[in-house]
């Protein structure tokens, strides 16, 4: 049996310059990241079907929210069939090569995209 290949998926603030070693970058907000340019970005992917839903953004951006259940409902929301699609098909990629999940957030490691990535990296048997 061969060895099971663990995805390389990071997350980065996509305000950073790219790196080389950033494989597939990925922006994993729903809206555009206000003052970058498309051409500074260099996006290769933007599958809007990950992002959480605007009502779950306003919910806990407006402070209504503690991040354990923000992650709670964020990972329902992408058991919906075209989050599920989206996540297989970014699971597939990051199991030939890097991934990099970008996210204008200046928390990532409090934000979705370090949800996204934990889904993506979680083994599935």
């Amino acid at each position: 049996m061969a060895a099971r290949h663990t995805p390389t998926v990071r997350v980065r603030r996509v305000y950073d310059a790219p790196s080389p070693d950033d494989g597939v970058r990925v922006l994993v907000d729903r809206l555009w990241p206000r003052g970058l340019a498309k051409a500074d970005a260099r996006i290769d992917e933007w599958p809007k079907a990950l992002t959480p839903s605007t009502e779950l953004r306003r919910w806990y951006h407006g402070e209504e929210g503690a991040y354990e259940e923000f992650r709670r409902r964020y990972e329902a929301e992408l058991t919906a069939p075209e989050a599920a699609e989206a996540l297989e098909r970014l699971r597939a990629l990051a199991s030939r090569s890097t991934v990099t999940l970008l996210t204008a957030t200046k928390d990532p490691d409090g934000s979705h995209a370090s949800v996204l990535e934990q889904a993506l990296t979680a083994h599935r048997g």
